[in-house]
């Protein structure tokens, strides 16, 4: 094994491979508090467990009742939100390294917008089930990113026109969105509300599983087959280019896979806000490297959607609120705080 200044090469006589050493630390400690916000989530409630005991329901050592408690009613919430937030978190990196911007955000790009377009007119015009709901929230997501793309032009897919061009959707499929509601029956319109707001209430495995499929296809998938073109991208597309970057089908295929992502976690909680803008920049920040940090930013959006559903579910005694509002309050913050960094440093 031999290090560089920021990473370390390790070789084998089958494979070569390198790898940031910090950058793994930070995803290490991020992965490590999401998981134990998540043990102690399980451990919360009306039947309060203790961590110990969670993992060992988890384990399977633990009581009927603790099984029940655990496995059924509770671990399909924190596993929805666990996997949401690593798809956002994988998500915002790619689009944020792609547009080469801190703003790169699905939410702010119009994505989760068409998502949410998908997902309203599926509950609106047929008022079906998780499937159905997934099955919108991709399509409409999917839709969104060609429209988007092929307004941008080839050209513009990677700067201040994509994210200008992404704005102008959004603004669109808002207003879109509103129509929907107003045609929707009384009880679909409140069903339709609560996902807009961004909420795991009541969200089942049949609600995590197709996220936590994306998140084991496409994530190695980006990770170790685009990571490196991605770093190159970064650098210029002439520079990538001169590389050997087949830059077109890497861009295509990254705006996919992010999309995609985004869609399916809107699906799974509705479109939870600024975890995709914030997870990659405190990620960048704690790594203290550049590049997309795809790996810190995917852990560490899932130890933000934690929190954030801890806070939601304990922050507010008496009260529980939608995690979104919680993701809502924190992201609406830090997203004016980012805007006046930019400024001061002359990058608006």
């Amino acid at each position: 094994m031999s290090r560089g200044p920021h990473f370390a090469v390790v070789r084998t006589p089958a494979v070569s491979f390198r790898f940031r050493p910090r950058a793994l630390a930070v995803a290490a400690l991020c992965l490590a508090v999401a998981l134990g916000t998540g043990v102690l989530l399980i451990g919360s409630g009306d039947f309060p467990i203790s961590p110990a005991d969670v993992v060992r329901t988890l384990a399977g050592r633990g009581s009927p009742a603790d099984s029940v408690i655990v496995n059924e009613i509770r671990l399909p919430r924190v596993a929805a939100g666990l996997a949401v937030g690593a798809a956002l978190g994988l998500a915002g990196a790619i689009f944020q390294s792609l547009v080469r911007n801190p703003l790169g955000s699905p939410d702010i790009l119009g994505f989760s917008q068409g998502a949410a377009t998908g997902v309203l007119a599926v509950i609106v015009l047929t008022g079906a089930g998780s499937v159905a709901v997934a099955a919108g929230a991709a399509g409409g997501g999917l839709l969104t990113g060609l429209v988007v793309y092929l307004v941008a032009g080839r050209h513009g897919a990677h700067g201040q026109r994509l994210i200008l061009v992404g704005i102008g959707v959004a603004a669109i499929l808002t207003g879109v969105n509103g129509y929907l509601i107003t045609q929707a029956e009384i009880t679909d319109a409140a069903r339709a509300v609560l996902w807009l707001t961004g909420s795991l209430d009541g969200r089942d495995w049949a609600d995590a599983a197709p996220v936590i499929a994306a998140l084991a296809v496409l994530g190695p998938l980006v990770l170790a087959g685009c990571g490196r073109a991605l770093r190159m991208l970064e650098m210029g597309d002439d520079a990538a280019h001169g590389l050997g970057v087949p830059i077109e089908r890497v861009r295509v295929l990254l705006l996919a896979a992010a999309v995609l992502l985004t869609a399916l976690a809107a699906a799974a909680a509705g479109p939870v806000s600024f975890v995709a803008l914030t997870a990659p920049q405190l990620a960048r920040r704690l790594t203290r490297t550049a590049g997309p940090n795809l790996l810190p930013a995917a852990c560490m959006g899932a130890a933000l959607m934690a929190a954030a559903d801890w806070a939601a579910q304990r922050g507010f005694p008496g009260h529980q609120l939608p995690v979104g509002v919680v993701t809502g309050l924190l992201g609406g913050g830090y997203l004016v705080w980012l805007l006046v960094t930019e400024r001061k440093t002359g990058r608006m």
